[in-house]
């Protein structure tokens, strides 16, 4: 896919971007660059590389699930402004 100068300043004035016309050129240049690296990249033949979520085979170590915290619910509501029925009131933010 090909740029024009025209193209980058309606993007810029369809994103509200103030460009001045070096701006627009030097934009023109590296969004030219991108689209030729995309274009080499899609014409890489990936059909015999199996899709995968990382870039590395790795493994997350998982931890047995355990309890390591006691209940502690009681005196954290003894110390509260307001309880009811073991919730926690706040005052109303929004009417």
């Amino acid at each position: 896919m090909t740029l024009s100068f025209n193209d980058v300043r309606r993007i810029a004035d369809l994103a509200y971007i103030e460009t001045n016309e070096e701006e627009a050129h030097m934009a023109l240049a590296q969004l030219s660059e991108i689209f030729n690296l995309i274009e080499k990249m899609q014409a890489v033949d990936t059909s015999a590389v199996e899709p995968m979520s990382h870039a590395q085979d790795v493994v997350q170590r998982l931890r047995e699930d355990v309890v390591t915290e006691s209940d502690q619910r009681e005196q954290f509501q003894e110390i509260a402004p307001q309880v009811e029925e073991g919730l926690y009131l706040v005052p109303k933010v929004i009417e």
